[in-house]
């Protein structure tokens, strides 16, 4: 199949390099971006692709099967709307939208239109957490009581050459990383039905470090501290704490406490990582991945949903997940502004372990 890419931002360059490199059932059909030497420079880096003159002009390209919508969080929503409503298949980058109302009206939209929607993250497919969710789902730690996750920075104003949408609406650590903690999750645990939390604006004005606006200094307006709870439908709590604040902690990134023992989530933003087994009388082992994606592998969601979409299945990063995942996150803020919890209603079904022997995209 072949993919219209929409925007050509910091992301662009492992998508372009992934498919048709190590994913050969899809290929790059064009770029486009609102700053066209942007879109000059990928399409010379990854061997002279097409570029289009704008978005506009992919939606009408009758060869283009799938739009990659790449563009920054708070053009998600228009992205996706507008290729959806010239009948196209659309895979995002996260979050689905910037808001719980806006990404339920593109999951309707691409159901009331018969079109595939889904979109990142897409790492909960790669060997890391797929052993866990072995592990898990073998019984390898019985029933889960709870589970612990965090990820604790100190914002991307230090090092990022346009940091400001970090710290505007639509920003935030929630809706930046909280995407692949909470993904991982749900993956692992299942439905959720609540949440409750508390949030905080620590510093009201950051200062960039990095150039080309080094010295200029951000208005934030969205929580850059927020920790809280996910109750499940299984039973469980998850504590999340998210923040851009911190300046240091210990990368343990997500703790699954279950009936026999607790295992250790690799970080959740990889495809890889250490997984590690405590059982009562045996302490802590390390425990092999399973056969998988190891390396950064964006786009193997993408090459998936094009998979499932020739086979007539539903894929595995699609847009139920996505939905739920962002009522999830944007609950956070809901709760912690009306000092209350925040009921979860959108359907959330886990779908099937990736399966070891039938890599999408290479089989």
């Amino acid at each position: 199949m072949k993919i219209g890419v929409v925007g050509c931002g910091n992301i662009s360059g492992i998508y372009l390099r992934n498919i048709g490199g190590v994913f050969h059932n899809i290929e790059i059909a064009g770029v486009c971006d609102l700053i066209r030497e942007k879109a000059e420079t990928q399409a010379a880096a990854y061997g002279g692709l097409r570029i289009y003159r704008d978005m506009y002009e992919i939606f009408d390209d009758p060869d283009v099967d799938i739009v990659l919508n790449i563009t920054r969080p708070n053009d998600h929503y228009g992205v996706t709307k507008e290729a959806l409503l010239h009948g196209k298949h659309v895979y995002s980058e996260k979050p689905l939208a910037t808001t719980f109302e806006d990404g339920r009206e593109l999951f309707e939209l691409a159901r009331a239109k018969g079109l595939t929607l889904g979109g990142a993250p897409d790492t909960f497919m790669g060997a890391g957490i797929q052993t866990v969710r072995k592990l898990i789902d073998d019984g390898e730690i019985g029933f889960i009581v709870g589970a612990s996750a965090h990820m604790l920075g100190r914002g991307p104003e230090g090092w990022h050459p346009d940091p400001e949408f970090f710290y505007k609406k639509g920003g935030g650590p929630m809706l930046d990383m909280g995407p692949y903690y909470v993904t991982c999750l749900v993956n692992l645990l299942g439905r959720a039905t609540d949440v409750t939390s508390f949030g905080r604006i620590s510093f009201p004005e950051r200062v960039i470090g990095s150039e080309p606006h080094r010295g200029e200094k951000i208005e934030v307006e969205v929580e850059t501290f927020s920790t809280g709870a996910i109750r499940f439908a299984s039973g469980a709590v998850a504590s999340l704490t998210v923040s851009f604040d911190t300046y240091a902690n210990q990368p343990s990134y997500i703790e699954i406490f279950g009936e026999k023992g607790t295992v250790l989530v690799p970080d959740p933003n990889c495809f890889d990582g250490v997984v590690r087994l405590f059982k009562p009388g045996q302490g802590w082992t390390d425990v092999p991945l399973v056969p998988g994606f190891t390396q950064n592998s964006r786009a193997l969601g993408l090459s998936e949903m094009a998979s499932a979409m020739e086979e007539g299945r539903l894929h595995r990063a699609n847009s139920m997940q996505q939905l739920h995942v962002l009522e999830i996150m944007t609950a956070f803020s809901k709760s912690s502004y009306a000092n209350a919890p925040v009921r979860i209603t959108s359907p959330f079904e886990r779908q099937p372990a990736v399966d070891p022997d039938r890599i999408c995209g290479q089989y």
